[in-house]
C-alpha cells in the first residue's frame, strides 16, 4: 500500500559547515511558495560518429541546490555568517547536508558543498521578499529510507 503524500511542510534540511557550524543546523523559515530545489544535471556526454553510432561517457558534474527563506527567517543568519566568514578569511568552507522528506519516506545525503550565491539583502517590495541561496554539491545521493 502506498501511503506516501506530496506535502513539503514537514521536510527537514540539515547543514553543517566546518569549522563554524560543525554540528548540523536545521534550516527553517522557508518561503511560502518555494522551499528548496536541486537543478537537473547532465550526467554524461554523448558523441555521434559519422556512421550513426552513438557513444557516451559518464562525466561528474556539480549539483546546484537553491534554498529559499522568508526574509524574517532566523536561518538567514546561518548563511550570512557563512558568507561573512569566507569574505573575512578569504577561504571557502566545505559543507555537508541531509534532506529528509517524511512525506515520501526519502532522504538524501549531500557531500562537499560550497556556498555559491548569497542575496546580500532581501528585496524590499510591498513586504520583504524571500532570499534565495545557492549551495553547489559535489554529490547528492539517496540514502536508505527512514
Amino acid at each position: 500500500m502506498n501511503n506516501r503524500t506530496l506535502t513539503s511542510a514537514d521536510c527537514i534540511l540539515l547543514l553543517a559547515v566546518n569549522p563554524i557550524f560543525p554540528v548540523a543546523q536545521r534550516i527553517q523559515g522557508f518561503s511560502a511558495d518555494d522551499v528548496f530545489d536541486t537543478e537537473p544535471v547532465q550526467t554524461g556526454e554523448t558523441s555521434m560518429g559519422v556512421d550513426g553510432r552513438l557513444s557516451a561517457g559518464y562525466t561528474p558534474v556539480p549539483v546546484p541546490m537553491n534554498i529559499s527563506l522568508q526574509a524574517d527567517s532566523l536561518s538567514n543568519d546561518f548563511f550570512e555568517f557563512w558568507a561573512d566568514y569566507e569574505r573575512g578569511t578569504g577561504q571557502k568552507l566545505v559543507a555537508t547536508g541531509t534532506v529528509l522528506l517524511p512525506a515520501t519516506k526519502r532522504q538524501y545525503a549531500m557531500t562537499r558543498g560550497f556556498l555559491r550565491m548569497v542575496p546580500l539583502t532581501p528585496s524590499a517590495k510591498k513586504i520583504l521578499q524571500p532570499r534565495r541561496y545557492t549551495v553547489e554539491w559535489e554529490r547528492v545521493s539517496p540514502a536508505p529510507q527512514f
